[in-house]
């Protein structure tokens, strides 16, 4: 099932045609921590080299991480590993959308939290014309 899945299916990484073409047109410049592969096109066109990601798994654009985000959209040349800084010991690894995932945020209202927010302050007035 793997060969004709990596034909037929885009939606869970690249198919036969995306990988040869990958490598037909460009050349392989980095790998980010979650293993996605990063190319850049051989040549130029309107003053830019085409640039883009093969997914190491689900096709979902939040798991690009900031850097090569940055690199994909032509607002740093170098590659994230030459031009940025080292990660500061407070800054947390990115993290692709948890929407709809048990990690998701839920604030204290959430349903899935048990449906109870915090009673109003009381400083709220409602608005009405009769009150100009």
């Amino acid at each position: 099932m793997g060969l004709l899945k990596s034909i037929f299916t885009w939606w869970d990484g690249a198919t036969i045609g995306t990988s040869l073409f990958s490598r037909r047109n460009g050349g392989e410049v980095g790998r980010d921590s979650l293993g996605n592969l990063y190319f850049e096109g051989k040549t130029a066109e309107n003053g830019f080299r085409r640039r883009w990601v093969i997914y190491n798994g689900a096709n979902d654009a939040s798991r690009v991480p900031p850097e090569w985000h940055g690199w994909l959209h032509h607002t740093v040349d170098a590659l994230p590993d030459q031009s940025l800084p080292p990660a500061r010991s407070w800054e947390k690894p990115a993290l692709a959308n948890q929407t709809g995932l048990p990690t998701a945020y839920r604030p204290a209202g959430a349903m899935e939290k048990g449906g109870r927010r915090a009673a109003a302050t009381g400083d709220y007035e409602a608005w009405s014309p009769d009150g100009l």
